[in-house]
């Protein structure tokens, strides 16, 4: 088995930041941010921490599908030869693609919110009675969108522990018996 310190380092660091980030802004960001003098205050105290955030985000992303592709190529062996790699990498690529889906669909939604920089709000996510209707209705989306990619990513963090459990020796073994076995 060969090494793939940079993939595996690009994927755990990606995810990680991705996971941790997104999970830091809606437990801290978000209902710290009700925290600013006047309503319009709120929004734009939320809308310019996760303005901030979001380019780290695309390159934790980057990061990290790099790291995938890199870990898909090291591992293709594994892939073929060893029973349960193959549906784990599938369970792995499609909440990958979940945490895309949902990552791309909330930063539509928070570009409608951050688009009028001192829109009234009561947090990141609750809309003031002021608020402009379609970027109340952004926020209430967004309110359950940000647990949604922390709990996705929190997935892919426990699926990739799986996937390298899978790497112990006595799993490969075990894996090739299997396959071979039937």
């Amino acid at each position: 088995m060969t090494r793939d310190t940079v993939s595996r380092s690009l994927h755990d660091l990606g995810l990680a930041a991705w996971f941790g980030g997104t999970l830091a802004n809606a437990v801290a960001l978000n209902p710290a941010a009700s925290a600013a003098h006047g309503d319009s205050d709120t929004g734009a105290v939320a809308n310019v921490g996760w303005d901030r955030w979001t380019p780290v985000n695309a390159a934790a992303i980057g990061a990290h599908l790099v790291g995938s592709i890199g870990q898909i190529q090291g591992n293709m062996g594994r892939l073929h030869a060893q029973k349960g790699v193959a549906s784990m990498a599938l369970l792995k690529t499609a909440l990958t693609a979940g945490a895309l889906g949902v990552t791309a669909y909330s930063r539509v939604l928070g570009r409608k919110v951050s688009e009028q920089t001192r829109v009234p709000a009561e947090s990141g996510t609750e809309p003031a009675a002021a608020t402009p209707p379609e970027v109340a209705a952004a926020q209430r989306q967004l309110r359950m969108l940000q647990w949604a990619v922390p709990a996705v990513t929190g997935a892919l963090v426990v699926i990739s522990a799986f996937a390298g459990e899978q790497e112990r020796a006595s799993e490969v073994n075990k894996g090739l018996v299997q396959r071979i076995v039937g």
